[in-house]
């Protein structure tokens, strides 16, 4: 089976990075409304319950699947879903930050979404590093 497809989930793509900040500092900028429209989408509120809908301001719809505060939040993007997770690290500073995107249409999507996760990676590295 090609790299990124799975029998479940279809192509799938994840991009983590441990960051230098502790959890709850991740946490806090991940769920808040400019962390929110750094990974999802401009315009997007999300509601920190299950099966609360939202929508981007580029017209995306979906839906959240879960969110557990301090932990992750997994919610449908159009067609496929998309998780946001933190798992501190040994050093109580440091904090992984994975995005995971599954049931992608391609290989070639799978390409594109990667590219563009490393790049909202990048983005919230920036925005917590300014916020030291």
């Amino acid at each position: 089976m090609p790299t990124g497809l799975t029998k479940d989930v279809g192509w799938q793509i994840g991009v983590s990075r441990t960051l230098p900040h502790p959890a709850p500092v991740v946490w806090d900028f991940i769920s808040s409304p400019e962390g929110i429209a750094l990974w999802l989408g401009p315009g997007a509120a999300l509601a920190p319950e299950r099966g609360a809908p939202y929508r981007t301001a580029a017209g995306v719809t979906g839906e959240v699947r879960g969110y557990r505060p301090g932990d992750r939040i997994r919610v449908t993007h159009g067609t496929t879903t998309v998780q946001v997770a933190l798992t501190p690290a040994a050093d109580p500073a440091r904090t992984a930050l994975r995005f995971h995107q599954e049931h992608l249409a391609s290989a070639e999507e799978r390409e594109q979404q990667r590219a563009h996760w490393q790049g909202v990676m990048d983005r919230v590295a920036a925005a917590l590093d300014r916020q030291q």
